[in-house]
């Protein structure tokens, strides 16, 4: 999980979450997950799911990648993150999805743009806004919100200018982060001129969207 990531769930998809509704997430980071602890509400019941045993604790295990072990219509919200890069043949996936969601239920799904190639097992989309939007109307799913965007790069806009679309910051070592972040400071101290060179900084660039089952 990185930073960009989070920040999209939480200026656009955390007033999905409503009191007592019964979320999945497919593909979690941990358990509890990040998006789970950024969520933050206790009343929700929150399920799991993955093709393999990644963590203690998950709620399902599923042994086919386009079918899951689960009733039809079961969860009013849907979370998936950094996961349908590496599935193969979205457009079995997104059915599937559609399927265990209840009508007028929220599908949520973050996804890189600018990251490079990572195979868990495979690595196949980065997919805009354009190609969400194609393929929730093949599935009768209403789109909602479908963005394209680094807020990420919001953290750095006061000294870091511009902006490298790329891996996230936050995944530069620490130690290295502090001893940049300390280079810098002392250079705009010392040689004022250096602050107007806007050296760039590296952020990720993702895609959420955020699209609704139709109720009838």
């Amino acid at each position: 999980m990185h930073l960009n990531s989070e920040e999209l769930l939480k200026r656009y998809g955390l007033s999905y979450f409503k009191n007592g509704i019964k979320v999945l997430e497919i593909g979690p980071a941990g358990i509890p997950s990040a998006y789970q602890k950024l969520v933050s509400n206790s009343t929700i019941e929150w399920h799991t799911l993955d093709l393999e045993e990644t963590f203690t604790g998950l709620t399902y295990i599923a042994k086919e990648e386009y079918h899951y072990p689960i009733e039809d219509q079961s969860y009013d919200l849907i979370i998936t993150g950094q996961v349908i890069e590496h599935v193969k043949k979205i457009w079995l996936w997104i059915p599937e999805l559609k399927r265990i969601l209840k009508k007028g239920g929220i599908l949520i799904i973050i996804n890189p743009i600018s990251w490079p190639y990572h195979e868990f097992p495979v690595d196949c989309w980065r997919i805009y806004p354009e190609g969400m939007k194609a393929l929730c109307d093949d599935n009768q799913l209403e789109i909602l919100e479908s963005r394209f965007e680094s807020i990420e790069a919001e953290h750095f806009a006061g000294t870091y200018t511009p902006t490298v679309p790329g891996q996230s910051y936050t995944y530069f070592d620490l130690r290295k982060r502090i001893l940049l972040t300390k280079i810098w400071n002392a250079l705009i101290h010392f040689v004022p001129v250096v602050k107007k060179l806007k050296v760039p900084v590296e952020v990720s660039y993702d895609t959420i969207t955020i699209a609704k089952r139709e109720v009838v």
